[in-house]
């Protein structure tokens, strides 16, 4: 079967999600249902999984029996808010050590600040951590957290919540290329064909919260979505035709024609 790998463990599906911005957590479970998703990540600093025993919790309506979570440290700015709060999440959730570190920039752009996810990411893996980390597009700071023990690489496809898909497929492709571990496109996919492009680039799996979350639909964009990861692996696996310009091709057989 072709499943994706990830510290060990295999999955069948390749669309991981985020738990974020829905209505409630009933349409959070729609969704993830929908989506067929195995791993749903989880911001620690925003989504109660026990925090506050008097508030619902996402642990009710997603249960860890059935789905992997993935804690994420969105809302970090410093390495060491950062590794404090993925401290917090294994402790919350039993010595869970599996998880995705994003240290971001600026409140604006969102955009990854790499020089904190590294001294993070350092500590963390001294720690025990598995982990996926949230970079930007840059090869070659994708290689020096591999390299350091990250599970997964996970670069931006465009900004945190931009929508605007895949925006430099060439610094993609080279990621891609030279990993030995799985890169998983995190960030920007705003709708199907935008994951289909990644995983037809490559990719071993796709992120998203905000595509699916902000869709006036969210669990029919969820279902589009696991079919457009599938589709695009599919695809990826059957090799494409090659591109041609000016040498057209006619799709059927030109000889034994009638008449010829």
């Amino acid at each position: 079967m072709d499943n994706l790998n990830i510290a060990g463990r295999e999955y069948t599906s390749r669309l991981l999600v985020g738990t974020g911005k829905y209505q409630d957590f009933e349409q959070t479970r729609l969704a993830v249902e929908a989506s067929g998703a195995e791993i749903v990540t989880v911001a620690i600093r925003r989504t109660n999984i026990g925090q506050d025993a008097s508030q619902p919790s996402l642990l009710d309506a997603l249960p860890p029996s059935k789905y992997t979570y993935l804690p994420n440290t969105a809302g970090c700015y410093t390495a060491d808010d950062a590794v404090r709060t993925l401290r917090l999440a294994r402790e919350l959730l039993d010595g869970h050590d599996l998880v995705k570190l994003e240290v971001l920039g600026d409140p604006k752009s969102l955009y990854p600040n790499v020089v904190e996810t590294i001294k993070a990411a350092e500590v963390l893996i001294k720690e025990g951590f598995k982990v996926m980390v949230y970079t930007s597009d840059d090869p070659i700071i994708a290689k020096q957290l591999e390299q350091m023990g990250c599970v997964a690489v996970m670069p931006l496809a465009s900004l945190i919540g931009s929508g605007m898909g895949i925006l430099n497929p060439w610094n993609l492709q080279i990621i891609i290329n030279e990993a030995k571990v799985p890169v998983i496109v995190d960030a920007g996919v705003g709708t199907a064909s935008d994951a289909a492009i990644a995983m037809e680039l490559g990719c071993a799996g796709v992120l998203m919260n905000t595509a699916i979350a902000g869709a006036q639909n969210p669990v029919l964009m969820a279902s589009a979505m696991n079919k457009a990861v599938q589709a695009g692996r599919e695809a990826f696996l059957a090799g494409r035709m090659p591109k041609k310009i000016y040498t057209a091709s006619p799709s059927s057989p030109t000889s034994g024609v009638i008449g010829s």
